[in-house]
């Protein structure tokens, strides 16, 4: 085979979902296409990589300090959405369900994977608790054992300041992931969140 096409391959390989098959198949459909594609896939992902950072106030992405939510005086003050990241809010985002504010965890507790509070944006969190009028707290980790263990050691510390904390329903089956849940399932999980 070809170094340049094995390189191709063996990059795309490094994408998250992506097989050596379905790696193949991008690449065979990128070579099909014109040069004007390509560069302009290309020149997106560096102008991405470039100019997208996280949200001084929620760590989403943003080109700003502040992303949108966060600047959008017409969001729910009062309701604090925290997710494990920032895929997780374009998924809730499009149940339009929820009209308050986010806030990325930066993925879950994971004491096997050597992740413990300190890794994660909890101290952040509970600095926005203090300063920021939320009177609740949607915990919307995945319900993985991972998430669960996180949503319920946010609870534990968040409660002690006099928020309600809920989590969203279980209308996500188990072991699955946010992102790939479709809206209405999203939806059903916020609408149907109880306390814990």
């Amino acid at each position: 085979m070809l170094r340049t096409l094995d390189r191709l391959i063996a990059e795309l390989v490094k994408l998250p979902g992506i097989g050596n098959k379905t790696a193949q198949r991008i690449t065979f459909y990128l070579l099909k296409t014109d040069s004007e594609f390509a560069e302009g896939l290309a020149q997106a992902i560096l102008a991405a990589k470039r100019n997208l950072h996280f949200c001084s106030v929620c760590f989403n992405l943003t080109e700003t300090e502040k992303c949108e939510i966060c600047s959008d005086p017409s969001r729910d003050r009062s309701l604090l959405c925290v997710v494990e990241d920032v895929s997780d809010i374009m998924t809730i985002e499009r149940s339009r369900q929820f009209s308050g504010l986010y806030h990325v965890l930066g993925g879950v507790l994971s004491p096997l994977d050597h992740i413990g509070p300190d890794e994660l944006k909890i101290k952040e969190l509970l600095a926005r608790l203090n300063r920021e009028p939320i009177a609740e707290v949607i915990i919307a980790t995945n319900p993985t054992t991972e998430g669960e263990a996180t949503a319920f050691y946010l609870a534990k510390i968040i409660k002690p300041l006099g928020i309600k904390v809920t989590r969203i329903a279980r209308g996500l089956p188990i072991g699955s992931d946010l992102d790939l849940a479709d809206d209405v399932t999203v939806s059903k999980a916020i609408e149907g969140r109880k306390e814990i």
